[in-house]
C-alpha cells in the first residue's frame, strides 16, 4: 500500500507449491513454506524528502476551522495572501494536510511542495517557528467538534515519525495558539495526547503487530 504516493509497503510473500511425497522408501519430504500475516512497518517514514532536511525543531498543529478542505483549496486561498512586506505567498503555508473525508480522504496525509522541497513554512506567525517548524494542518473546525478517529490516528502516526526522524521532543509539538493569539487548532483538539504519546503509540502498535516471518513445517519422514 502507498501513502500519498510516498513510500510503498511490501506485499506478503506467496507460498511455494507443495511437494507431495512419493512412494515408500523415498527421502524425507519437507512441507510447503507457510507465510505469516504481514503488517507494514509502522515506524518507517514514507514522506522522507529527496533533498537535505532542514533543521526541524518543532511540529506546529493547525486546523482549517472549516468543515471541508484539501491541499488544493488551501493553496488557492493562501496564494492570494501577502507577507508583511507586501510580497505574495508562494502558496500553501503548511507542510502536511490531513483530510477529514470532505475534500480529502478521511485520515489521508498529504505532503505539500514545502515539505518535498524542505522549504520554510508560512503558518506560525513566528519567524523561528516558520523556519524550524513543520506545519501540520487538519481539515475541520475543532472549536466545534473533535477530529475523526482516522484523523487522530493519522496525526499521531505522522507526529511520531517526525519526532523520531528529526529528534523533536514532545515539548516541541505545539499548537498554533502557543505562538500566536489564536484559538487554533481548537479546544477539542487533544494536543497533549498527540504530543506526548506519538512515539509510544508507534512503539505499541509495532509491538502488537504481527511480524513478517516464514515458517517451515517440521520435516515429515516417510518410508520408515
Amino acid at each position: 500500500m502507498c501513502v500519498g504516493g510516498w513510500g510503498c509497503y511490501q506485499s506478503p510473500a506467496l507460498p511455494t507449491p507443495a511437494i507431495h511425497p512419493r512412494a515408500t522408501g523415498t527421502p524425507p519430504t519437507i512441507g510447503p513454506q507457510q507465510p505469516v500475516q504481514s503488517t507494514p512497518q509502522l515506524t518507517e517514514n514514507p514522506w522522507k524528502p529527496l533533498v537535505p532536511a532542514r533543521d526541524w525543531q518543532y511540529i506546529v498543529i493547525h486546523h482549517t476551522a472549516s468543515s471541508s478542505g484539501s491541499v488544493e483549496s488551501i493553496h488557492e486561498a493562501h496564494i492570494k495572501r501577502k507577507d508583511k512586506s507586501g510580497n505574495p505567498w508562494q502558496g500553501i503555508g503548511y507542510h502536511f494536510v490531513i483530510g477529514n473525508g470532505s475534500g480529502m480522504g478521511d485520515g489521508v496525509i498529504e505532503p505539500t511542495f514545502r515539505w518535498r522541497e524542505q522549504m520554510h513554512g508560512a503558518h506560525a506567525g513566528s519567524n523561528d517557528h516558520n523556519q524550524h517548524g513543520v506545519g501540520v494542518c487538519l481539515v475541520g473546525n475543532f472549536e466545534e467538534t473533535s477530529p475523526s478517529a482516522e484523523q487522530l490516528a493519522a496525526v499521531k502516526r505522522l507526529v511520531g515519525i517526525l519526532k523520531t526522524e528529526y529528534g523533536i521532543n514532545s515539548d516541541g509539538v505545539i499548537a498554533h495558539r502557543d505562538v500566536k493569539a489564536t484559538a487554533c487548532p481548537g479546544k477539542y483538539f487533544p494536543l497533549d495526547e498527540v504530543s506526548r504519546s506519538g512515539a509510544n503509540w508507534l512503539i505499541g502498535r509495532a509491538a502488537a503487530a504481527p511480524t513478517t516471518t516464514t515458517q517451515r513445517i517440521t520435516p515429515v519422514l516417510t518410508g520408515l
